[in-house]
């Protein structure tokens, strides 16, 4: 046979049966073997770690289809934010019109193998495996046939390559992507009709989250060989060398054109100040500059504590007598009687061994995870975990498998996949601060210790909010306790500092391993006299907790009366309005008429999502309650 005859070429690489590196080439014959090396020292170096499985084909391309590339152009964007909300106009340039509710469900295709199918119209996912995905195979760019074409990587002519192939696969009106590389923060929209839309900045350096989404418009009849098409129909891709020029080539914003792209997604931010002390009303310095009392529905200080009496002289009564501030760490200067009186406090509160104080329940998340895992261990993560428990994964170095949103049977079968790492844990939000569900902490639980993993939870929006007496979701449920519980003084207790509850043994070592707690000045004898004295009080008057449940009943209640539905398991009632600028908006009407809702948006929730999010007070009136639903009500 002649050597210059194709060949198809594929490397698919991975470790603990996850995805890290994957390529394909057509090329002659003569140069298969120089291709399979290349390909398996692509694999080898790449930038998510080493593999320890890579897999080398060479097949018969079969027919070989050639399409010319499509056109390119590049669409400079300097945030994430800005470059989802790019794609999301560009979605609509190509005719799809649910293009933010398609943004937020792209990060549901990050822990696929390959690609997510999806209606285009309904967003119904059409994927025959939802955990493979679909893969565009088979293709290359015409140069690879030339004897001597670089074997290298080159992530632009690649992309070039596989939309182009994709864009003509039958019933496809378009694609979104983002690499999941940590080294490559570009990803692209695609169709036939406005060619390929480079995309600059779409993720943050360093990021190994990425995906993508193949947008079908078409009958179900016609799925099947949409993927047939896909995945074996060989194709060779002329003129991505004209396209592909200087893909690398920096792109440098000014600070200031930043702030203005993100200024004009929609997502801007600034800080609020408060002209009193914040409880149920509060003179708040409004967005024009006066000074109003607004009902405040924006507070975590959930039972009103942080000016109750009791506190505030018990913080006063501490700095008077321990001073300002500590003067150092927890292992110089910085451990006094308060410290250990407010650990000794929270451990017995909590139904535990022990408590390790931080300055910040953030800090409070990325010590333990940094201090439990490391390179080699396995975390397993709920996709809505808080910011800083995504932080403490990344910083930690160990692989993070995401599950989803409070589904056990995927975090089961996850731990059933991946579960022979060093050390496995598995770490969740308590009650999620952005849609106010709760974690079913049983059943956690159960497939934590079936597994062998190690269980943390963080109830930061829990502590003095669920279970009869504030105590939790181990006393919400009547069930054990997670190794290690995280808590804040700063929400329903009023005051500031993390905490983390745990055994005996977990405490010391985290006293000896955990960062954030050995280099960070101790939080000062006022703030932990404070969390303490709300403590006491809290277990003296669990009056409160009820009547925090009353209110948020109420609430709820008030606004299905008012053609608003809304759920929740604990004081933060979310309202979903999807649209960024929408969100921001509705806030700001809602400052004129008197109440103070915050409105959440990318990133602090998914791109498309955006909410008010209203936070219950044990302390609101009923009148207050009523006045703000029928508010809400109106602007929607």
């Amino acid at each position: 046979m002649s050597d210059d005859r194709p060949l198809c070429v594929k490397m698919r690489a991975s470790r603990k049966c996850e995805h890290v590196s994957g390529a394909e080439r057509i090329v002659c014959e003569r140069d298969v073997p120089k291709t399979l090396s290349a390909l398996a020292e692509r694999a080898l170096r790449h930038s998510k770690g080493r593999p320890d499985f890579i897999n080398l084909k060479v097949e018969e391309p079969g027919a070989i289809e050639r399409l010319r590339a499509l056109d390119v152009a590049t669409n400079k964007t300097s945030t994430p934010e800005e470059g989802l909300a790019k794609a999301a106009m560009l979605l609509k340039d190509a005719g799809v019109n649910r293009a933010e509710d398609i943004i937020a469900l792209l990060r549901d295709s990050y822990s696929m193998r390959g690609a997510m199918l999806v209606d285009a119209d309904t967003l119904e996912r059409l994927e025959p495996d939802r955990e493979r995905g679909v893969r565009a195979t088979r293709m290359d760019a015409a140069e690879s046939l030339q004897s001597g074409a670089f074997c290298g990587k080159n992530h632009f002519a690649e992309a070039i390559v596989l939309a182009t192939k994709v864009a003509n696969a039958p019933g496809i009106v378009g694609e979104v992507c983002i690499s999941d590389d940590p080294d490559y923060v570009t990803g692209y929209v695609a169709s036939k009709s406005i060619g390929y839309q480079r995309i600059t900045v779409m993720k943050e350096m360093g990021d190994s989250c990425g995906g993508r989404i193949f947008l079908y418009r078409g009958s179900h009849e016609g799925v099947a060989e949409t993927i047939r098409y896909l995945e074996t129909q060989s194709v060779i891709v002329e003129g991505t060398s004209q396209n592909a020029h200087n893909p690398n080539a920096p792109v440098r914003a000014s600070i200031g054109d930043e702030l203005k792209s993100i200024a004009e997604a929609g997502l801007s931010r600034r800080c609020r100040e408060m002209d009193a002390a914040t409880g149920p009303v509060a003179s708040v310095v409004c967005s024009d500059g006066c000074v109003r009392e607004l009902v405040v529905m924006a507070s975590n200080d959930y039972l009103d504590l942080a000016r109750d009496p009791r506190v505030t002289e018990a913080a006063a009564v501490a700095v008077r007598k321990w001073g300002a501030g500590s003067g150092g760490s927890r292992l110089t200067t910085g451990t006094q009687p308060p410290h250990l009186a407010l650990e000794r406090h929270l451990a017995a509160f909590k139904g535990v061994e022990a408590c390790v104080l931080y300055a910040t329940g953030y800090m409070a998340n990325v010590g333990v995870l940094t201090a439990l895992a490391r390179k080699g261990d396995l975390i397993l993560s709920d996709e809505l975990n808080h910011a800083s428990i995504i932080d403490g994964c990344r910083l930690s170095g160990a692989d993070v498998v995401v599950y989803r949103h409070l589904d056990m049977d995927d975090l089961a079968h996850k731990l059933s996949k991946h579960g022979n790492a060093q050390r496995v844990i598995a770490v969740s939000d308590g009650v999620f601060s952005m849609d106010g569900d709760l974690l079913d902490l049983p059943r956690f639980l159960e497939i934590c210790r079936a597994g062998g993993a190690l269980s943390i939870v963080d109830e930061a929006h829990a502590t003095g909010v669920v279970g009869a007496t504030g105590r939790g979701l181990s006393e919400h449920f009547g069930c054990g306790h997670p190794d290690v519980i995280i808590g804040t003084l700063s929400k329903a207790l009023g005051a500031e500092g993390g905490f983390a509850c745990t055994t005996q043994e977990i405490a010391d070592y985290l006293v000896n391993k955990s960062r954030p707690f050995i280099f960070s000045t101790a939080p000062g004898a006022a703030s932990v006299a404070a969390g303490d004295a709300a403590l006491s009080v809290l277990e003296a008057e669990p009056w409160r907790v009820a009547k925090l449940k009353e209110n948020v009943a109420f609430f709820v209640s008030e606004l299905a009366a008012n053609g608003v539905s809304a759920a929740t398991d604990s004081a933060i009632v979310p309202i979903l309005l999807g649209d960024e600028r929408r969100a921001t908006m509705a806030a700001a009407e809602l400052e004129k008429q008197g109440f103070l809702i915050s409105a959440i948006r990318y990133p602090t929730v998914a791109m498309g999502s955006a909410r008010l999010r209203v936070a219950v007070m044990g302390s609101h009136t009923r009148d207050q309650l009523s006045a703000a639903a029928r508010a809400v009500s109106a602007i929607r």
